[in-house]
């Protein structure tokens, strides 16, 4: 008993100087909400996986390696707010997250103008993104509504969107025929160059 009373004493005491030196504890990272596929210079996971990635199974993904984002990972990532008309209720809403190519180029990849990004929603909606339009538009992968995460059920937990009310062009047609190039729901990114 003495011996187990000796060893974490000993454990705890080593333990210690980390902890008082401000040294940050290593916690596990939490489940992926936005994986990234296709062109990217850096891969944190493996291949898809048929039985565990079923979703993208029954919307046909298939790779070989890519990039994944928990939410931690994206509130890392330089926050932009926008403040948009939506369709839903024809009212500005505050939406914040970091742009869109920040949580690519999060992967180490370097996007060109003539890219395309695939984003694919959880409902299978899909819209191939050209990168020239997301930069213009300054695309955002929304986390937060008006100062509260998204919840997945209703427009999150991520959703791709703009303020199309800054661009005239997108702020003369009627606010349903603004967003069709922003999925709700948000979880998948093929990258291509």
């Amino acid at each position: 008993m003495k011996k187990r009373h000796f060893l974490g004493a000993a454990v705890s005491a080593a333990t210690l100087p980390a902890f008082a030196a401000g040294t940050p504890a290593r916690r596990a990272p939490g489940p992926a909400l936005l994986t990234l596929t296709g062109e990217l210079a850096r891969t944190n996971r493996g291949p898809f996986d048929p039985v565990l990635d079923q979703m993208m199974h029954k919307q046909k993904i298939s790779f070989d390696k890519a990039f994944s984002l928990d939410f931690g990972a994206l509130l890392a990532l330089p926050a932009v707010s926008i403040n948009p008309t939506l369709e839903y209720d024809a009212k500005a809403h505050a939406l914040r997250g970091p742009l869109l190519l920040d949580a690519v180029a999060a992967s180490g990849t370097r996007l060109r103008d003539d890219g395309k990004l695939v984003l694919r929603a959880v409902d299978g909606y899909a819209v191939a993104l050209p990168v020239a339009q997301a930069r213009a538009q300054r695309f955002i992968v929304a986390t937060h509504l008006d100062g509260k995460p998204m919840a997945l059920g209703g427009l999150g937990p991520l959703w791709a969107v703009y303020d199309a009310d800054r661009f005239p062009d997108m702020a003369a047609r009627p606010v349903a025929e603004r967003f069709g190039a922003c999925p709700w729901a948000l979880y998948h990114i093929e990258v291509t160059q």
